[in-house]
């Protein structure tokens, strides 16, 4: 079974021009380690990030705030294109971002503004693989000081500047975690 990866990031603003680069990088990157590209299906940093994937011949499934197709289109004007599937959730945004992040095996913090922390702090809250591309600009390159504020501990963060190595080592992680889980299993 393909691992699903979500991409959360800046959906506008300065932030998502500058990361459009390295956000198409991480979607192809995604796509070429065989894994599912997951994103909230809005624009910005998820929809450059879909692009990838799709180019790199990825399955990308998005998650929308809108409770239809028609919604999604007309009320928060976001966009359908490169998503092979759209779950409609009809949460608005941070409905969207627990649904998406829990549908996740691992999340990729790009940029991003306060949705961004948000689905970060749902991901960190669940345990879950996250890998932060520092240098993107954002919320990712606030991402370890407001884990050392808040004495939780750190977490299951990987901290990459690099999308292509960033991903090599979330599946690393990943494909650690499944053999533990076999193992438990097994016993």
């Amino acid at each position: 079974m393909s691992y699903k990866i979500a991409v959360s990031g800046a959906a506008s603003s300065s932030h998502a021009k500058k990361a459009e680069k390295i956000s198409v990088s991480i979607g192809q990157a995604v796509a070429q380690a065989g894994c599912i590209l997951v994103t909230g299906a809005t624009s910005g940093v998820p929809y450059y990030s879909a692009q990838g994937a799709k180019k790199a011949g990825g399955t990308v499934i998005g998650f929308s705030p809108a409770a239809t197709k028609r919604d999604h289109v007309k009320s928060y004007r976001l966009p359908l294109d490169y998503h092979d599937i759209v779950v409609y959730t009809g949460f608005d945004y941070a409905g969207r971002n627990l649904i998406m992040t829990r549908s996740a095996d691992a999340v990729i913090v790009v940029s991003g503004r306060i949705g961004t922390l948000n689905e970060f702090t749902i991901a960190f809250e669940d345990r879950k693989i996250i890998g932060v591309l520092i240098n993107s600009g954002g919320i990712a390159d606030e991402i370890s000081g407001i884990v050392s504020r808040a004495k939780r501990g750190s977490g299951n963060i990987i901290y990459d500047s690099d999308p292509v190595k960033l991903i090599k080592r979330i599946v690393i992680a990943l494909d650690k975690q499944e053999q533990k889980l076999n193992k438990k299993n097994n016993k």
